[in-house]
């Protein structure tokens, strides 16, 4: 209890200092050559940095980590539980994978964000625009290289039930118009770490499965795939947490 008492307070110390490095860092050096690729590792870095800070450790097998590493043309669907989501996901992707998140566009264009976000190739994504959002992200990740794959919280925002809730097309749709497949990442236990309103985690692991890619064809019915994929997702989320997804 003393060391995890002494190793929160030594976050309230250091964290806004690596925020704010991460934050204005693109803002200096965001256009020189391969600063995408080391930013996102210099942040995965942090987000293990915290994670031990915060005592939340991330089970995955180093068979999903091998699969990551050799990881190419996907997209990645990802559910979504907590704030410590993002964190962890970037724990465990390999160095040898690179990947950026879709955010929303307010946060992207906040006033003391917006330039680092840009430097760092997040792709905003303004839900107020529907298909035109769609048709920006769409063209974004066409001229992705293969190596790179955009984040994708398939909710579209975090679940408060049970189960896995109704998933959003975009990630489907993405990958039907850009010829890549989707790669299901899972996350289970992370809301009984930090439920909603608390603000330090508790103690514990969060689970992540990396499940095989799949593949949806342009003319396939985009409903269609999308039931695939959550059903898919969900029986690897319901395995680990004992829950049971209702069917749509």
């Amino acid at each position: 209890m003393l060391v995890t008492l002494i190793k929160r307070c030594f976050l309230v110390l250091l964290g806004p200092f690596i925020f704010l490095f991460v934050a204005f860092i693109p803002t200096i050096c965001g256009k020189r050559p391969g600063f995408r690729g080391w930013f996102w590792r210099t942040v995965s870095r942090c987000c293990s940095w915290l994670l031990w800070f915060l005592d939340v450790d991330v089970d995955i097998s180093d068979a999903a980590i091998e699969a990551l590493r050799t990881d190419e043309n996907s997209v990645i669907a990802v559910n979504h539980r907590s704030h410590l989501d993002g964190f962890s996901m970037l724990h465990v992707i390999p160095n040898e994978k690179w990947v950026t998140f879709g955010a929303k566009k307010e946060l992207c264009e906040a006033a003391l964000l917006k330039r680092g976000f840009d430097g760092a190739g997040l792709l905003k994504i303004d839900r107020t625009k529907g298909r035109d959002a769609l048709s920006s992200l769409i063209e974004a990740v066409d001229i992705m290289p293969k190596r790179r794959s955009p984040i994708l919280f398939v909710e579209g925002t975090r679940a408060t039930k049970p189960g896995l809730p109704p998933f959003k097309a975009g990630a489907v749709l993405i990958a039907q118009k850009t010829g890549r497949a989707v790669r299901p990442f899972v996350i289970s236990h992370s809301d009984k770490l930090l439920p909603r309103g608390k603000f330090f985690p508790f103690k514990g692991t969060i689970r992540i499965d990396v499940l095989d890619q799949m593949h949806f064809g342009p003319d396939e019915d985009t409903d269609t795939c999308v039931a695939r994929l959550r059903a898919a997702m969900a029986a690897a989320y319901d395995a680990q947490t004992g829950e049971t997804t209702e069917d749509l």
